[in-house]
C-alpha cells in the first residue's frame, strides 16, 4: 500500500429534461468517487477542471473543495458528489486534478482521469 493514493471513479450522464439542443444546451451530470486506498489521512483542498466540447472550445474551472466540502478522507474512507455542466455541443470532455493535504503535511495533486460526456446521438470528438 502506497503511504498517499487516492483512487478516482467518475460515472457521467446526459440529462435530457434540462437539455435544449434546438439552442444548442446540453446538460451533463458526473458521479464522483473519492477514496483515499493510501496509508495516511488526506483532505481535499481544491479541484482544477479542464471542459472541452466538441468544437474544440474549452473553460478551465478552479476552486476550494467540491459541491462546498473540503472532505478529510482517513486510510478506506470514501467521498461521493454529483454536479454537472452545460456544453454546446452533444458531446465533449472533461478531465483535471485535486489538490490535497494529507495529515502529515504532505501536499499532492490527483488526477481526475479524461472522461466523455455525451448525449448518446454522437459518436466521434471533432
Amino acid at each position: 500500500m502506497s503511504k498517499y493514493a487516492i483512487r478516482v471513479e467518475v460515472e457521467p450522464r446526459y440529462l435530457p429534461e434540462q437539455s435544449a439542443p434546438e439552442r444548442g444546451v446540453h446538460s451533463f451530470a458526473y458521479t464522483i468517487t473519492i477514496s483515499n486506498a493510501g496509508e495516511v489521512p488526506a483532505q481535499l483542498i481544491s479541484r482544477h477542471w479542464h471542459i472541452a466540447n466538441a468544437n474544440g472550445e474549452t473553460e478551465e474551472v478552479r476552486g476550494l473543495g467540491v459541491v462546498g466540502h473540503q472532505p478529510l478522507l482517513r486510510p478506506g474512507e470514501s467521498f461521493q458528489y454529483s454536479s454537472g455542466c452545460r456544453l454546446r455541443t452533444p458531446t465533449g470532455t472533461m478531465h483535471g486534478s485535486y489538490f490535497f493535504v494529507a495529515e502529515d503535511g504532505e501536499r499532492f495533486d490527483v488526477e481526475i482521469p479524461l472522461f466523455v460526456l455525451g448525449d448518446g446521438t454522437e459518436r466521434v470528438l471533432h
